[in-house]
């Protein structure tokens, strides 16, 4: 069984009131659909409150550059900051948005992982297509590749290079090359700002 048909789904329960204390999960691969839905919950957020940071929660294994690049517009737009954190894997398209969280508000869980490379995708057709496709491709990787440079502070140069093949990085090195900003040491760096609603783990009649 493949590492991603083995991770492990929040149900929508959990995740309602997760997102009711302005904490968002992608925990699984990124697709149009997710997404989307991410990219509208952030700014349905955000427009519900401006001053408060909005947390994203990632254990993916990658997915869609499209989707990827549409939900760091919105994390960048947006009044409020968006701290991110990795709870176990950020590969790929997950590691792109681990790193485009709020400068100082990035973090890992001890034993995370990321991971970086550059992705691959089929090309096909005539002569004409592949070269279109070719060059939307390079355009596509030199954007990404910038804004991961952009992120981290390192030179786009080496980038390129440690993305040329599957480069992988405990959390102490994510830390070290500027992908986090911190590793977690205990639960109030992570705990949701909003207090939790009777439901989640509290019983009915808390003071509001």
């Amino acid at each position: 069984m493949s590492e991603e048909s083995k991770l492990p789904l929040f149900n929508a329960r959990v995740r309602r009131e997760l997102y009711e204390q302005r904490v968002l999960v992608l925990d699984g691969p990124l697709d149009d659909d997710n997404g989307t839905l991410l990219a509208t919950q952030l700014m349905a957020l955000a427009t519900q409150d401006a001053s408060t940071d909005i947390a994203l929660w990632i254990h993916s294994p990658g997915g869609s550059v499209p989707s990827m690049l549409a939900i760091r517009d919105i994390i960048r737009i947006i009044p409020c900051d968006v701290s991110t954190l990795v709870l176990g894997i950020a590969y790929s398209a997950g590691q792109f948005l681990l790193s485009s969280g709020a400068r100082g508000k990035r973090r890992a869980l001890p034993h995370a992982r990321v991971l970086m490379h550059q992705g691959s995708a089929g090309i096909g057709g005539t002569a004409v297509d592949i070269e279109l496709q070719a060059g939307d491709l390079r355009h596509t990787r030199d954007t990404v590749l910038g804004l991961i440079a952009e992120d981290t502070g390192q030179p786009v140069e080496r980038i390129f290079e440690d993305s040329l093949h599957d480069r992988w990085y405990t959390a102490q090195e994510a830390l070290d090359y500027g992908f986090i900003d911190a590793i977690v040491q205990n639960f109030d760096e992570v705990a949701p700002h909003n207090r939790p609603r009777p439901g989640f783990g509290v019983t009915e009649g808390v003071p509001q």
